[in-house]
């Protein structure tokens, strides 16, 4: 085998394309194939053709015979050398050669002999496909930035030599004498006359150009195109950025973990990692993760992570450990004495900003309460709750004040049916204080103990006027108040008692309106006369006094 370049080849070419321009019809006959070749005999009939005979040119001036036809005989192979037992006579006159090769490409001349002779000289071009494209001699890796050889793309045993074309991702690649470099050569075989063509790749990555794909392709003079397989390559290169990232349960507390990841984008990628745990360094390798277990707010702070191999190459994360603490004081059960302060504290220590809400009883209190002179009412459970983000704290203060009893008022009511009456007597103190009564009765109701009060209240039907006393006492003292309770029969005297009274009332009232009208009227008399006035005449005045004196004595009547 021999190398032909590139010129060569071209030169080649334009010699068959000459060929093909010069007149001669040319026929295309595929490698290995059997091909026809015609003979134009245009309008001669069949009939009239007394001879047919095929040659071809040997070249150096020189022809040889194929076969000869003579009307109404068989054909006579007349052909002694490479084409012995490959020609044959085909319709119309046409030849036809099998098992085509290279040398083929030559010309051939049908000769007719009629009433002349008539030669029909045909110009045979020979094509075979490549046996196949593949890439070779492939890289092991790509190089971010230096021209690294990717492969050779070999089309095999072609004719004409096949012109390769280099792809990346189906996109066509053209040398640039920088990123990428193509150099295409072509080896004949001597034997077949076959041409191999090897194309080799030269190329300069990218980081984009991880997992691209690589092809090769060529487009025969007959058939479709021909792709190869395609190819990856690992594209390499240097750590050019680094991040550490920080994994935790949020938020992270006391007593959590947080894990510590240092990635980096180089490829491939680093396998050892120094791990700056605030003043202490941790060297991982083969990792390139780092776990802190049980955190304190002590661990707050910032972290870095660095290349083994370039220091310089850090990156840093702040870690905040949440936590919140409060003391409530007083708190829990607490017992105090009615009338003291209580100095309620709550001290908050948190990581950030919280929030404050108290209850009493489970009732939501509008701010913090304040015993600066303690109540039976401030009895109750108080609870407050301080939230910061997602954590919360709640503390308690169960609080009971005692003291003496206090009757807050004594009172009675006539009952519903007017033959009893209703004693109520109001208590403040606490633990319960016991009621009693100083006249038996009946418990017509007792209120339930809230916030230090109770009311207690019984029925009784006096017999007679009476002064009743309401005792009440617990562990701290006692309390008493008394009441006057009249019986009914006291009570219907005295109803009469004050009829009576309203009575005589008005007729004294009558009276006396009486005696001041008739000084009146004698005064008014004299001074009449004093003046002149006529004495049966009346004033205005004297009519408004007549008016009052009747309106009264009709309401003395009634």
């Amino acid at each position: 085998m021999h190398l032909l370049s590139a010129s060569c080849v071209r030169a080649l070419l334009f010699a068959t394309l000459l060929r093909q321009v010069s007149g001669l019809e040319t026929v295309i006959g595929l490698y290995g194939e059997t091909f026809e070749i015609p003979c134009n005999i245009g309008a001669m009939k069949a009939e009239d053709i007394m001879i047919t005979k095929w040659k071809y040119d040997k070249g150096a001036g020189l022809s040889g015979d194929l076969l000869v036809k003579q009307k109404d005989q068989d054909v006579s192979i007349s052909a002694t050398d490479e084409y012995k037992g490959r020609v044959s006579m085909g319709a119309n006159s046409s030849l036809l050669l099998s098992a085509a090769k290279l040398t083929d490409q030559r010309t051939f001349t049908c000769m007719v002999v009629v009433a002349d002779i008539a030669e029909y000289p045909v110009n045979v071009v020979i094509y075979k496909t490549p046996a196949g494209l593949e890439i070779s001699d492939k890289a092991d890796e790509l190089e971010i930035g230096k021209l690294t050889k990717l492969g050779t793309c070999v089309a095999k045993d072609s004719n004409p030599a096949a012109n390769i074309t280099w792809l990346k991702n189906s996109t066509p690649l053209v040398a640039d004498g920088k990123g990428i470099s193509i150099q295409a050569s072509v080896l004949v075989d001597p034997v077949t006359g076959l041409s191999t063509t090897s194309s080799t790749l030269e190329f300069s990555a990218e980081k984009e150009d991880t997992d691209a794909e690589f092809t090769c392709s060529t487009q025969p003079t007959v058939g479709t195109e021909l792709v190869s397989s395609p190819a990856t390559f690992t594209v390499t290169y240097s750590t050019e950025n680094i991040v550490l990232q920080v994994t935790a349960q949020e938020p992270l507390v006391e007593g959590g973990n947080v894990t510590l990841k240092c990635l980096a984008d180089g490829n491939p990628a680093p396998t050892a990692f120094n791990f700056h745990l605030k003043g202490e360094l941790v060297k991982v390798e083969n990792a390139d993760t780092y776990t802190i277990t049980n955190v304190s707010r002590a661990s707050t702070g910032e972290y870095k992570c660095s290349l083994v191999d370039d220091p310089t190459m850090e990156a840093s994360k702040d870690i905040t450990v949440s936590y919140l603490d409060i003391n409530l004081s007083p708190s829990g059960n607490i017992v105090e004495k009615a009338g003291q302060a209580l100095d309620l504290t709550l001290q908050i220590n948190a990581s950030g900003d919280s929030k404050v809400t108290w209850t009493k009883d489970n009732v939501k209190l509008d701010k913090e309460p304040e015993f600066t002179k303690l109540t039976y009412a401030d009895s109750g459970r108080y609870e407050c709750e301080v939230t910061m983000g997602l954590l919360s704290q709640k503390d308690f203060l169960e609080l009971v004040v005692e003291g003496v009893p206090v009757i807050r008022q004594l009172s009675k009511k006539r009952g519903e049916d007017g033959a009893h009456k209703v004693l109520i007597c109001e208590v403040e103190g606490s633990p319960k204080p016991a009621v009693s009564w100083s006249i038996n009765g009946t418990l017509l109701d007792e209120s339930p103990f809230v916030n230090g009060k109770i009311t207690h209240k019984i029925t009784v039907v006096p017999a007679a006027n009476l002064t009743v006393s309401c005792s009440v006492s617990n562990e701290f003292g006692a309390d008493s108040r008394t009441i006057n309770v009249s019986s009914h029969q006291s009570d219907d005297n005295d109803q009469t008692k004050v009829v009576v009274g309203v009575v005589v009332g008005l007729l004294l009232a009558t009276v006396v309106i009486g005696l001041a009208y008739w000084v009146y009227m004698k005064k008014s008399k004299q001074g009449s006369w004093k003046t002149g006035e006529n004495e049966d005449g009346s004033s205005e005045e004297e009519k408004k006094l007549e008016e009052k004196v009747e309106e009264n004595s009709q309401k003395a009547e009634v």
